[in-house]
């Protein structure tokens, strides 16, 4: 008993912080909120957590109010995987968050993880059109962007200009600039390219390298870009 009361107490307490962090941030959010969940299980249960979250995404797109919602896992190490979800509303994600599908996956995962989930809550910033279907070995590019409060206009200046840029690239199916609620100068960046040689041609791109040039002085942290696959 005392173990099932810890996962409750966890996964009310993720749920609790999620709510105070939209709310205590500004206030209501208007519009759409993009969720991005980190998510690293143990080397040895990388089979299990990828069919625990392949029914947790098709439970969530069934949901009144989602928008999308996608598993991709990481390349270079398939432990990792990153959930993105688009809702139609705070309160749509909000009564997401404490559905039965949101709390069985917690509970799921917190059993086998490496590390605790982490999950950043974000409107969006610089969003494209629709997007294109995604071949099967398309790549995806997740990067988390930290800019020194002072700079964080600057920072959402440049990031919507590599966005409108980087969706003339060639091979680009997606590119899209979310800020996150709670702390405004972090910001997730989600690409999706056709293959991995354009997401090298994208980085040796020079409005890419112009972004980097930019971003250098006001960045709060290491650039941290991941590519991912997404989970079939």
């Amino acid at each position: 008993m005392g173990s099932i009361l810890r996962v409750v107490l966890l996964i009310l307490g993720v749920t609790m912080a999620t709510s105070v962090g939209i709310v205590g941030a500004q206030g209501p959010v208007a519009g759409p909120i993009y969720s991005v969940i980190y998510v690293e299980v143990m080397p040895t249960a990388t089979a299990t957590a990828a069919a625990r979250l392949r029914s947790y995404r098709e439970a969530t797109r069934k949901e009144d109010g989602n928008l999308r919602g996608e598993i991709i896992q990481r390349i270079s190490h398939p432990n990792q995987f990153v959930v993105l979800a688009a809702w139609r509303d705070q309160k749509a994600f909000e009564a997401h968050a404490v559905g039965t599908s949101s709390t069985e996956m917690r509970a799921q995962i917190t059993a086998i993880r490496n590390a605790p989930t982490d999950e950043r809550v974000h409107v969006g910033l610089a969003l494209g059109p629709p997007d294109r279907r995604a071949p099967n070995d398309a790549v995806y590019v997740v990067t988390h962007v930290d800019v020194i409060p002072p700079r964080k206009d600057d920072g959402m200046v440049a990031l919507r200009q590599l966005a409108e840029d980087s969706r003339k690239g060639e091979g680009n199916l997606r590119f899209e600039v979310v800020q996150q609620i709670n702390r405004p100068n972090h910001f997730t960046v989600v690409e999706i390219w056709e293959s991995a040689k354009a997401v090298e041609a994208h980085s040796m791109a020079a409005p890419t390298r112009r972004f980097r040039d930019a971003l250098a002085p006001a960045t709060g942290a290491l650039y941290d870009e991941r590519m991912y696959r997404a989970l079939d």
